[in-house]
């Protein structure tokens, strides 16, 4: 296993616990291998070597590995890797002799727990040498073998996809219940102003932590990631530990390239994406001009608002 964090520390963890003899490298943990040469000495062919590094990286990390293997070795990559990368890889180690195999894997922190989900690309003689691997890393009928070389990250892409829209679906409904009260708040009498109409239809005051532990049971949107949400609303309601600032790792951008591709629509998962964009204040400068053009053209002024306690 090359590379110890979140991910591939609790993995190798799960598969020493099944009792696998696995051997380690991460240039910032003591307890590994000094190299990659070394951990390649470790193994005895036909050797499988898996990689849990960041997508950035996993080429310089291919580089250094490969002159250390050998014909019927297999090289995976379980990271958030582009299915194009993954393609061009594998036809590289192909004609090396090598076999290479892109996994995506899905399970966070939770997977040493309760296994992770993995979609498996590459050829099949080679995800079937590494199937007792698999077999313990997922939980029951936890992985499938979906393909040809890119097929597991293409899989593991949407997936991700998905992932935003959902979660961007949860935060809409549940900031609609939050400002639920705003019919008791005092709002400006100007034009700059929105009046609300029948202030006195929005006077609740929901504890989503209390609206979403209820979703839990039964609910047709009752899933892990509620179950997740409903879990940090307990622990911190006012949410005081984050900015709010959403990162992406690239497989929301390469789930919509894909799209326009295909010319399949996709405006949920278009508009999740954005919204993480925004978060990050990427729409700061457009916003800026918003507010200019309404300026030059009526004169209109920026109002400073305050936030809510506890946002």
């Amino acid at each position: 296993m090359i590379g110890l964090g979140r991910m591939g520390a609790n993995m190798t963890e799960r598969l020493r616990a099944a009792g696998h003899d696995v051997k380690t490298f991460d240039p910032n943990v003591d307890s590994t291998a000094s190299s990659l040469e070394e951990l390649v000495q470790q193994l005895d062919p036909p050797r499988s070597v898996w990689l849990m590094v960041p997508a950035g990286i996993v080429d310089s990390v291919r580089g250094e590995l490969t002159p250390h293997l050998a014909g019927g070795d297999t090289v995976v990559d379980g990271g958030n890797s582009y299915f194009r990368d993954s393609m061009r890889r594998a036809e590289k180690y192909a004609s090396q002799g090598l076999d290479f195999l892109d996994i995506g894997v899905s399970g966070g922190i939770w997977g040493l727990e309760v296994g992770y989900c993995m979609m498996v690309g590459g050829p099949k003689e080679a995800v079937d040498r590494i199937g007792p691997i698999l077999d313990t890393l997922a939980p029951p009928d936890g992985w499938a073998h979906f393909g040809k070389a890119g097929a597991g990250h293409f899989v593991k892409m949407v997936h991700n996809g998905i992932e935003y829209g959902l979660m961007a679906a949860f935060a809409e409904g549940l900031s609609v219940l939050r400002s639920a009260n705003i019919g008791r708040e005092q709002h400006a009498l100007d034009a700059e102003t929105t009046p609300l109409r029948d202030p006195e239809i929005y006077q609740y005051e929901f504890n989503l932590a209390d609206v979403t532990e209820v979703w839990r049971r039964g609910s047709v949107i009752a899933s892990w990631l509620l179950d997740l949400t409903a879990a940090g609303l307990v622990k911190d309601p006012s949410l005081s530990h984050f900015s709010g600032r959403v990162s992406d790792s690239g497989e929301g951008r390469w789930t919509i390239q894909a799209a326009i591709d295909e010319g399949v629509p996709v405006p949920v998962l278009s508009s999740a994406l954005h919204q993480r964009f925004m978060s990050r204040g990427q729409a700061d400068f457009q916003d800026k001009l918003l507010s200019a053009m309404r300026f030059s053209f009526g004169g209109h002024l920026e109002k400073t608002v305050e936030k809510k306690a506890g946002a």
